[in-house]
């Protein structure tokens, strides 16, 4: 029988100490917040008892070494272990440039993070009796040098074996880019796409075939809990981003083998410089949104004209905080019907048609 553990999941840190902060006019991440909001998220992790502290990836801003050296020490100075991925800002390049750590070289920052084994991006460990984590690498490159979120051959190999290995362990899986769809039509869509792995209906059905439940993933920068397939993939939403959001998560098992797992979701309020950070953060993303939105309103499968987009766009200014919030609903009543329908679909809404709200704050039968 397991015991009952608790554990935490902080995503998308995108550390950046402040001579690396590089500033864009239409930046969603408030990197600005990074340290400080991390440092505030550890203060209160460490007044709990967690067993372990998973971090799904883009740990970094670019990939920069010395955020990655920051962090590594920063990490080894607390009272419980924590496990790492790398997201697609951690390794950007094959071969390190003047910016960013090649990619090889992630799991030497990280030895005590789960990559004992330096030699691949990926790593499976016993977190405690009868629980094992498997932290897998989403980030490949083509020929060209192009990264993309895909697990490749090897990898999958790999996880096949350690999965026939894993019996009645009771199996995490932690990797940075989405396997089960958070938006509609996610793995089709032009822009939403690229937060999901290339290969996610393989790697799903290979996790089912398994009896793995439990998924963490980043990347997407929403709250979000998504089921398919007997898999929940859990995806937090970023510590630089609105609203700035972190969960704590405790397993339990009675004595009939009931499993569940309660999640709860927390958010950092304030830090130096920014009193105010909610509503400071929400304003500064509504205030970058125009552009992301008239991309969304052109593209597929909406492909409405420019000038219905930029007419549009100003009423979706709030979306994405919204989305990136978690158990949102949207209603849109001066849009067009089919226009308002489709954005109905990025709500909170359960297959039956009503309204669930699970993205913050849930407890999951397992």
């Amino acid at each position: 029988m397991i015991s009952n553990f608790r554990f935490a999941v902080v995503s998308d840190l995108h550390l950046a100490l402040s001579h690396t902060i590089w500033n864009h006019p239409s930046r969603f991440h408030l990197v600005e917040v990074s340290i400080p909001a991390f440092e505030s998220v550890l203060e209160h992790l460490t007044q709990l008892n967690l067993d372990f502290l998973l971090l799904p990836g883009d740990l970094t801003q670019h990939g920069e070494p010395e955020n990655h050296a920051w962090l590594e020490e920063r990490l080894r100075q607390l009272p419980f272990p924590v496990y790492v991925v790398p997201g697609n800002h951690d390794v950007p390049v094959v071969t390190a440039n003047e910016q960013s750590i090649a990619a090889l070289d992630f799991p030497h920052y990280y030895r005590k993070c789960g990559y004992s084994d330096t030699d691949q991006l990926y790593y499976t460990c016993q977190l405690l009796p009868g629980v094992r984590l498997i932290g897998l690498n989403s980030n490949s490159f083509d020929d060209q040098g192009q990264q993309i979120g895909c697990l490749d051959t090897q990898q999958l190999r790999w996880l096949e074996e350690v999965l026939q290995q894993c019996g009645d362990q009771f199996v995490l899986v932690m990797v940075h880019h989405n396997i089960v769809e958070h938006l509609p039509n996610q793995l089709n869509h032009p822009m939403a796409n690229r937060y999901m792995l290339g290969n996610a209906k393989e790697v799903l059905q290979m996790l089912k075939r398994y009896g793995v439940r439990l998924v963490f993933t980043g990347h997407l920068h929403v709250q979000d809990i998504a089921y398919g397939d007997g898999v929940y993939d859990i995806t937090t939403g970023s510590l630089v981003s609105y609203p700035h959001p972190y969960r704590i998560l405790e397993f339990r098992q009675d004595n009939h083998g009931q499993q569940w797992l309660q999640i709860l979701s927390y958010r950092v309020e304030s830090v130096p410089d920014f009193p105010n950070l909610q509503h400071t953060s929400k304003k500064w993303m509504g205030d970058r949104s125009f552009s992301f939105l008239v991309k969304l309103l052109t593209l597929p499968p909406l492909n409405l004209p420019m000038s219905q987009a930029t007419e549009l766009a100003p009423s979706l200014r709030e979306f994405w905080a919204n989305m990136a919030d978690g158990d949102a609903l949207f209603d849109y009543p001066n849009f067009p019907s089919e226009l308002r329908r489709y954005f109905e679909k990025y709500g909170a809404i359960a297959p039956c048609g009503t309204p669930s709200f699970i993205d913050n704050n849930t407890t999951l039968l397992l």
